[in-house]
């Protein structure tokens, strides 16, 4: 089989080659080069192409680089910039898998006679009801399901996950022992288009003007402070909250139009509703139904059991209260009869 392997120069797709190419597959290696702006940390930097291309020279294999970066800032840094300008906080990662990674890249693939796209992300291609599915990667602290749940069932099945039943000691070791550069490398934690000196007040000060805004106790309606920026304040936020009687306060509004940001306490914050935007709801392999689901509401949060009512509210309703999940982020919903197993996923709405 030819198999064109999304390498981003870290250690997880560096063993994802290796390991295909060791199954007798021929391998290609592809580098994505998505941003041409300014940036020190994430992926795709220069130094990430350099130990891209060094591995594949030490496994043997054709190595390209692809360079996406107009379609990178129209579909992902564009939308980022006017998520926030909205009141929203997008994940600017799910997007990139969604629209580049996962629909260009295999696209191209496709089109250059590839049988096959991989890539190096923890989750697993399973089936239910006869059709491709994505299940979590058997690795529960490096399961990446959560940022791959808008992929669609043509393309799991041209996917290829090799790392889905392996653990990270695993795949260093693995890569440790073939010799690989990569193998002790850190993980890419940030936004690749955000510098870590400026972070994403520099960034988006340069592509917006921003909004002050008074915080309000939405309790009391007493007025707790001011803040400079308010694209900046994220929904479920504690940190540089102000907390006039020791307790913690906790974001659970964001209104540019009224320059507003209220707060409350965690008892006043918690919810059970999350609100969906409809446009954005996709089920993978089967549409989504009204009924229980598990829901995960970041990558790294824990899976809670919730009640999706999509054709009139547009909701999915938690078992428990749970902090405020901002507008703009990715709830994910999980079978409730397979946990393990991707239902679909869904943008959270203003309200």
């Amino acid at each position: 089989m030819r198999v064109l392997v999304a390498m981003s120069g870290g250690v997880d797709s560096s063993v994802a080659a290796a390991l295909l190419r060791d199954q007798g597959h021929d391998v290609v290696g592809a580098t994505l080069k998505l941003w041409g702006g300014a940036g020190d940390s994430g992926c795709c930097s220069v130094a990430d192409v350099e130990d891209a291309r060094r591995v594949a020279q030490v496994l043997g294999i054709e190595h390209h680089v692809f360079s996406y970066t107009e379609e990178f800032r129209a579909r992902v840094v564009e939308p980022y910039v006017r998520a926030h300008a909205g009141g929203r906080t997008p994940n600017p990662c799910i997007d990139c898998n969604r629209y580049v990674k996962f629909d260009l890249l295999a696209e191209r693939a496709q089109r250059l006679g590839f049988d096959a796209l991989a890539t190096g992300h923890y989750a697993r291609i399973v089936t239910r009801h006869g059709a491709p599915a994505l299940g979590r990667g058997v690795d529960a602290a490096k399961d990446q399901s959560y940022v791959l749940a808008y992929l669609t069932s043509e393309i799991l099945d041209f996917l290829a996950l090799p790392l889905g039943e392996m653990h990270k000691t695993e795949v260093r070791a693995r890569a440790a022992a073939a010799g690989l550069r990569t193998w002790d490398k850190p993980d890419s934690q940030d936004v690749c288009f955000i510098e870590s000196s400026t972070g994403r007040a520099g960034f988006l000060g340069r592509q917006l003007e921003m909004t002050p805004a008074t915080i309000v106790d939405r309790d009391s309606g007493d007025v707790l402070g001011q803040v400079d920026a308010a694209e900046l304040v994220t929904v479920g936020q504690r940190r540089h909250v102000p907390s006039p009687d020791g307790e913690r306060r906790y974001v659970t509004r964001v209104d540019l139009e009224r320059r507003r940001v209220e707060v409350s306490t965690l008892a006043g914050a918690l919810r059970t509703r999350v609100d969906l935007v409809p446009s954005s709801v996709s089920g993978v392999g089967e549409p989504l139904h009204d009924g229980p689901v598990w829901v995960q509401v970041s990558a790294h949060a824990r899976p809670q059991p919730g009640h999706l009512r999509l054709h009139d509210d547009w909701v999915v309703e938690l078992a428990a209260p749970a902090r405020p999940v901002a507008p703009g982020q990715t709830v994910v919903f999980y079978h409730h009869d397979d946990p393990d197993v991707v239902a679909g996923a869904a943008l959270v709405a203003l309200s």
